[in-house]
C-alpha cells in the first residue's frame, strides 16, 4: 500500500493540511472509486462508480476530472477567498456540468449504458468548507473529540430511517446498505445538495466512500482521526482497519485540516 502524501495548503492565513489515498479493497478486482485533491486551492473531490465492470470506474474518473478542471479553473480566477455563496454557486455549476457529460456518455456508448456515480466534493478555505454531496460517499467533521456527520445520504436506507420504518442499528445490518436514490450521471439533471460550514483552528474534515463506512463504525472513527500523529498516517490507518474488518468495497478516504492541531 502506497503512503498517502500530507501536503500544506499555500494560502495567507491558518493553512490547511490534506492527505488522501484510495485503496481497491480485500474483495474487489478493479476499483471504481476516484479521488482528486488540489492543495494549491483547496479543492478535494471524492467519487464512488456504479454500473458495472467498466462503467462504474469510468463514470467516477470522469466526474473528478471535470469538477476538479471546472473548479480548478474557477479557483485561479476567482483571487484569495471567494465568498461561501459565489463558491457554492460554481460547485453547483460544476457538478452539474459533469452530470450531464457522464450522462451523455452513457447515451451513446452502450457498454456504459446506466453507468454513474456518488459524489462528495469540498472546498476548502480561510473561512471553512463549501461542500457539494450526492449519494453516500460522506463529509465527516471532527471537532473537540466530537465526529459530526455534515451529509445525509442519499440512500434507500437513509429514507426508511427518515420515515421511522427503520432503526440506524437496523439498517446496519440490511442487505441493501448499498441502494442510493440520487446519483450524478443516471439522468440529465441532477440535484446537489450544498452546504457551507465554518471551520475552527483544529477541525478535521473526512471525505470518503461507504467502503470506509460500512467497515467502520462511528466509534471507530473517532478513536482512529483523534490521535496525534502525521495526517498521513490517518488516512493509512483507516484504510488499513476497513481492509482488516472485511474489505469489502474499494476504500477511498480525504483528509484537511484546518490551522493545524
Amino acid at each position: 500500500m502506497a503512503r498517502p502524501a500530507t501536503i500544506l495548503q499555500d494560502l495567507a492565513g491558518p493553512p490547511w493540511e490534506f492527505a488522501a489515498q484510495t485503496d481497491t479493497g480485500r474483495l474487489r478486482r478493479n476499483n471504481e472509486d476516484s479521488i482528486a485533491f488540489d492543495p494549491r486551492l483547496g479543492l478535494a473531490v471524492l467519487a464512488d462508480g456504479m454500473g458495472g465492470y467498466a462503467g462504474g470506474e469510468v463514470a467516477s474518473e470522469m466526474a473528478v476530472a471535470l469538477l476538479q478542471a471546472s473548479m480548478g479553473r474557477w479557483l485561479a480566477q476567482a483571487g484569495h477567498a471567494p465568498g461561501s455563496r459565489a463558491v457554492m454557486k460554481a460547485l453547483h455549476q460544476g457538478i452539474a456540468q459533469a452530470n450531464r457529460a457522464v450522462f451523455n456518455a452513457s447515451t451513446v456508448n452502450p457498454a456504459l449504458r446506466g453507468m454513474g456515480t456518488t459524489l462528495v466534493s469540498a472546498v476548502f478555505g480561510p473561512c471553512g468548507a463549501v461542500v457539494g454531496h450526492i449519494g453516500d460517499s460522506r463529509c465527516y467533521r471532527l471537532r473537540g473529540g466530537r465526529l459530526t456527520a455534515l451529509t445525509r445520504d442519499h440512500s434507500f436506507l437513509q429514507a426508511q430511517i427518515d420515515a421511522g420504518l427503520m432503526t440506524a442499528q437496523e439498517a446496519q445490518a440490511s442487505p441493501h446498505r448499498n441502494l442510493v436514490t440520487r446519483a450524478l450521471g443516471i439522468g440529465a439533471e441532477v440535484e446537489v445538495d450544498l452546504l457551507h460550514e465554518p471551520a475552527q483552528r483544529g477541525d478535521l474534515y473526512l471525505l470518503c466512500s461507504d467502503g470506509l463506512t460500512d467497515m467502520v463504525t462511528d466509534e471507530q472513527l473517532v478513536s482512529l482521526l483523534t490521535p496525534d500523529i502525521p495526517l498521513a498516517d490517518k488516512v493509512a490507518l483507516l484504510i488499513t482497519v476497513a481492509n482488516d474488518n472485511g474489505g469489502k468495497d474499494n476504500v477511498s478516504v480525504i483528509l484537511a485540516r484546518f490551522g493545524g492541531h
